[in-house]
């Protein structure tokens, strides 16, 4: 029987080769982004179906398979994927992830793997000094801005309802936020027992961030119909436009009232680390809860996201539950994770961080963060110069939304035009009941020319669709 050593060592440098000449071919802008087939094609020509049911998969057949695996994946190194918000991940997150792969340490309960609770423990630290906090404020990093999201508003609930853990939730809590909030944040109401009745959208300004203006008045209104507020909640930043919410003058009225205040923070809060750009988040430390995705700008692979309270305690609050088999307190020397978490066997996430940080350094990121904000700003100035292109919004963020052609065309049926073509990804949003294109610039090494040849490509493109 061959060891687990041998093995690894065999298949390992075949893995290194193939992923090598991956990132060497994407980033020379060889090859399509994106080419999307059926999972039944993809079942048949990678023969998916077949090793599953007869495995056996040797050095040689591994990386026949990995080359044609690599060749069908969407090349997010490519400067050509200009779409979500996912990162092009610095190289010490993705050494984490074959680390953490191989070592397998499910580290919530604190003797499964201290020093990855030692290390989440202090990018912890590191990311609630960036946001503000004092030595009260703590955290733990989930697997998404999502679940997140789920997180911070189980802990807000807990503080207003502190029975509804035993006694379920009490029928007159509410959620204020903009309707252009993410997903995810009625998706967490739905989950918490709220109900998507729950949420009280309040009015928004054309860029689609809350009308500070109109916020007392939805507060006012909510007393007046005898509901209280769990939480409201800002977007730093709005997800379809990259616009950030007045987190001061929220958490200000915020405090007033004695209101959770909540940022999600997942894509701008990376912004804290830039001299350029914190402005934008002015205001943020006066939250009782922050979500920060280190997988978006602060350049980790998927999924790393931190979940940040002003006060460490309101963790236990949200999960007061003793589990007698996990861990022994007479025998732990740290925390027990899974006491601030919905997970139990979680990813040592923490360490893809820690390596960026520590291989890379935090200058390196902010660079990269002013460098791609700064990338949407040219964009944004080099599509107004065509007459054909609209721009709504000054880019506040590495977001930016556009329009192509006059409103005959549509800007969904011109992103699958483009998308056919594979030379670029980009996404499209609803803005004030108005499709745009979008695109979020997530690699350095998109270049202007990148700019200049996808604006070339889309003009060309709604020109056939305006003639045919």
């Amino acid at each position: 029987m061959v060891s687990t050593a041998e093995t690894f060592h065999t298949l390992l440098p075949i893995v290194e080769q193939r992923l090598s000449a991956y990132l060497k071919s994407a980033e020379a802008r060889e090859g399509r982004v994106i080419q999307l087939k059926s999972p039944e094609v993809l079942d048949e020509e990678l023969g998916i179906g077949d090793w599953i049911a007869r495995g056996g998969m040797d050095a040689k057949a591994l990386d026949s398979w990995l080359k044609q695996y690599l060749e069908a994946t969407t090349k997010l190194h490519h400067p050509g994927y200009i779409g979500h918000q996912v990162a092009v991940p610095m190289v010490g997150s993705s050494l984490a992830d074959c680390i953490n792969g191989f070592t397998n340490n499910g580290m919530a309960v604190h003797e499964m793997g201290p020093p990855a609770v030692a290390v989440e423990l202090a990018v912890l630290r590191w990311m609630c000094a960036h946001v503000g906090y004092g030595k009260a404020g703590g955290g733990v990093l989930t697997h998404g801005g999502s679940l997140a999201n789920l997180t911070a508003l189980l802990a807000a609930r807990a503080v207003i309802a502190p029975d509804a853990w035993e006694q379920g939730v009490p029928q007159d809590l509410v959620l204020v936020t903009a309707d252009t909030a993410h997903y995810s944040i009625a998706r967490s109401a739905g989950i918490l027992g709220l109900g998507s009745s729950s949420i009280r959208t309040t009015p928004t300004k054309p860029d689609g961030t809350i009308d500070i203006s109109a916020l007392n008045a939805t507060l006012e209104a909510c007393a007046a119909e005898g509901k209280r507020v769990m939480a409201v909640v800002a977007s730093a930043c709005n997800t379809a436009t990259g616009c950030i919410d007045d987190l001061q003058a929220m958490g200000e009225i915020c405090a007033n009232r004695a209101l959770w205040f909540h940022v999600d923070g997942a894509h701008g809060a990376s912004a804290l680390l830039s001299e350029k750009h914190r402005g934008a988040l002015r205001g943020i430390e006066m939250a009782d809860s922050v979500v920060w995705d280190a997988h978006k700008m602060l350049h980790t692979s998927a999924l790393c996201a931190a979940v940040l309270l002003k006060r460490e305690t309101d963790f236990a609050k949200a999960f007061h539950q003793d589990v007698s088999y996990l861990g022994n307190p007479g025998f732990a020397k740290g925390p027990d994770l899974f006491r601030r978490a919905v997970e139990c066997t979680k990813v040592p996430i923490g360490l893809k961080l820690f390596l960026n940080l520590a291989i890379h350094g935090e200058v390196a990121m902010t660079k990269r963060i002013d460098d791609l904000y700064a990338r949407a700003k040219q964009a944004a100035a080099l599509f107004r110069e065509h007459a054909q292109i609209d721009v709504p919004l000054e880019p506040q963020t590495n977001i930016l939304l556009f329009r192509v052609g006059d409103s005959s065309i549509s800007q969904r049926e011109l992103r699958s035009r483009l998308m056919e073509r594979g030379n670029f990804y980009i996404t499209a949003a609803d803005h004030c009941g108005v499709d745009y294109l979008r695109l979020t610039v997530m690699n350095p090494a998109t270049s202007v020319e990148d700019l200049q040849r996808l604006m070339d490509e889309l003009v060309e493109l709604a020109d056939g669709m305006a003639s045919s």
